[in-house]
């Protein structure tokens, strides 16, 4: 009796061990995307010298959520649940990505800037809280510099503001690379030039490479609430980059995510939708 007690009492260890574990390493996971709910209105919008596919949930002050390099709106599905009940949410696949189309002119955060910029004009919104993820979060400090007039704030979770930002290892890491993978499958389902992730991936890449390049002048200048968020796991991002972003930056905050990855609106969406809340709030 006394050895069967010890025995359980061991498994039970040893089953608390395992699921600790792995509970601590969601950040190591790339979870799928969630299923997206219908939306209000969706369209495709000619911008600049592409179009550009949009959709509209919710009603209240407007949201702009934009995707990270290589995917598409629909990594917003929590966040869209979330934030529908009370704003006017708005999700976009930028220039190329998805099923927007892209054009010959290269691939530039600036150029995409524009996009969007003239996507809000399209749209007739004035303003919006700009939530932007990865590239999506490098777009949103851009408009905070081109287009502060069009931001109510952002909020940039894993962006940098220069290429030495960026971790040199990130393209060999196994969680960024299941999400190249996963990011090609959902190209070859959206867009318009399904057979063609590889030349699109060879132009981002390029785009990665060579921007963005701001100078703490450039940064010093914003005028918008910012709120930058990392990962305490990302593997793009380097955390003393982003700290340098939150000094340079006049009053943005730093939010460091938990058990989190770059990927973090997937896999902790309550925490993620918790931070934007907070950053609204302006706590």
């Amino acid at each position: 009796m006394r050895a069967t007690a010890i025995g359980l009492l061991t498994f039970f260890s040893m089953f608390l061990a395992v699921t600790g574990a792995q509970s601590a390493e969601r950040w190591a996971e790339l979870p799928a995307f969630p299923p997206m709910p219908v939306p209000k209105t969706s369209g495709m919008a000619d911008v600049n010298d592409i179009r550009m596919y949009y959709a509209e949930y919710g009603e209240g002050e407007p949201m702009l959520f934009i995707h990270g390099g290589l995917g598409n709106a629909e990594v917003w599905g929590h966040q869209i649940a979330e934030f529908a009940k009370d704003h006017l949410v708005i999700v976009v696949d930028s220039r190329g990505h998805g099923r927007s189309t892209r054009s010959r002119q290269p691939f530039g955060y600036d150029l995409m800037t524009s996009d969007y910029a003239a996507l809000l004009d399209h749209l007739k919104i004035s303003k919006v809280t700009l939530v932007g993820w990865s590239d999506g979060g490098i777009i949103g400090i851009d408009m905070a510099m081109k287009y502060p007039e069009k931001l109510t704030r952002v909020i940039a979770q894993a962006a940098n503001v220069t290429t030495d930002g960026v971790k040199p290892d990130v393209l060999r890491n196994k969680t960024f690379k299941d999400y190249i993978t996963v990011a090609g499958e959902q190209y070859r389902k959206l867009s318009p030039t399904p057979h063609e992730y590889k030349a699109f991936f060879d132009q981002i890449s390029v785009m990665w490479a060579t921007q963005p390049n701001w100078t703490a002048a450039d940064l010093g200048k914003i005028t918008v609430p910012v709120t930058l968020a990392i990962g305490d796991h990302d593997e793009a991002v380097k955390l003393d980059h982003t700290e340098m972003m939150a000094k340079q930056i006049p009053g943005a905050k730093l939010v460091i995510l938990k058990e989190a990855s770059h990927f973090a609106m997937l896999q902790d969406p309550d925490g993620y939708d918790a931070m934007i809340r907070e950053a609204m709030a302006g706590r």
